[in-house]
């Protein structure tokens, strides 16, 4: 089954704490992020600024102006939602070199119910500028996006997940921001995922397969800088692309698709997300069932075309 994407970020941290220069600050909520796991291995650089999160913003700016490089930990909701000025004006805006680390986003937060569930950060994140978005597929994606982050000089937010999700690679693949990822080859329909909807679009192309439907399956794991190219081959070698994302449609990995499209090669797209509304409070698979967030789903859209 794998683990969760925040379980990584913890995992990453704690190695990065090798690095002097490598801050990390949090917003009441470092066993859940697993930011604490940076705290075990080197307190007096760890940061619990409580419950606010436009002063921990303000302050990972403030350390990166000093040459730091801070990463900041707290839910996507509160995250992008709550410090979404801070952001904006102290961190994207003079260009500093943050890292926003946001766990929890998507209805699979789960019993949280909608107020915590982040359907609309994608869309925040991704219309400001200087940012650099990524949204990582599993667990080994996540570690080397966190790494890919650290190397990067300028602001980076990261979407991660509570619930565990399938290992879709192994640790020989190599993340590179900006990059999408070709999963399977079809020359039928493609079909772009992100997040934790790129598994469940494997899903799917395997079942397509046996019923005579050849899908590609992209994984577009960075939403900006936007592989452009990338999208334009598969709209021309296939004419039909399904998206698929744990997020609204409105501002997400479907409008990125077809802001591209409209302009470089228009094709029919269909757009698998919310269909803006709030989540409700339930499990992770009962949500993602409401939502037809299932590769059972993906199937049918695919079929429709």
């Amino acid at each position: 089954m794998g683990v969760a994407t925040r379980e990584a970020y913890g995992k990453a941290l704690k190695e990065l704490a090798e690095d002097k220069n490598v801050v990390a600050l949090e917003a009441d909520l470092g066993k859940a992020t697993k930011s604490i796991e940076f705290k075990k291995v080197a307190p007096e650089r760890y940061f619990d600024m409580g419950i606010a999160e436009g002063d921990m913003i303000g302050t990972a700016a403030g350390l990166a102006t000093c040459g730091k490089i801070p990463f900041a930990s707290t839910f996507a909701m509160f995250a992008t939602g709550r410090a979404f000025e801070q952001i904006r004006n102290s961190v994207a805006y003079p260009n500093l070199n943050v890292k926003i680390v946001a766990t929890h986003a998507g209805i699979t937060v789960g019993e949280d119910g909608g107020s915590h569930q982040a359907l609309e950060d994608i869309s925040l994140m991704r219309s400001i500028p200087n940012m650099v978005v990524l949204s990582p597929a599993d667990a080994v994606e996540a570690e080397k996006a966190i790494f890919a982050a650290k190397e990067y000089y300028g602001p980076v937010y990261i979407r991660l997940g509570r619930s565990a999700t399938p290992d879709i690679h192994d640790e020989n693949y190599e993340f590179k921001i900006g990059k999408g990822e070709i999963l399977s080859n079809g020359d039928d329909v493609a079909i772009v995922a992100t997040g934790i909807m790129v598994a469940k679009a494997m899903e799917a192309a395997e079942t397509l397969r046996k019923e005579g439907i050849n899908a590609t399956v992209v994984n577009i794991s960075t939403i900006k800088p936007f592989d452009k190219d990338l999208i334009v081959d598969i709209a021309k070698k296939t004419g039909k692309i399904v998206t698929v994302e744990e997020h609204s449609i409105i501002g997400g990995l479907g409008s990125a698709v077809a802001e591209v499209l409209i302009e470089e090669y228009p094709v029919k797209i269909k757009r698998i997300g919310i269909n803006d509304e709030f989540g409700k409070s339930g499990s992770a698979e009962v949500l993602l069932e409401k939502y037809n967030l299932t590769a059972e789903h993906i199937v049918e859209t695919v079929k429709s075309f």
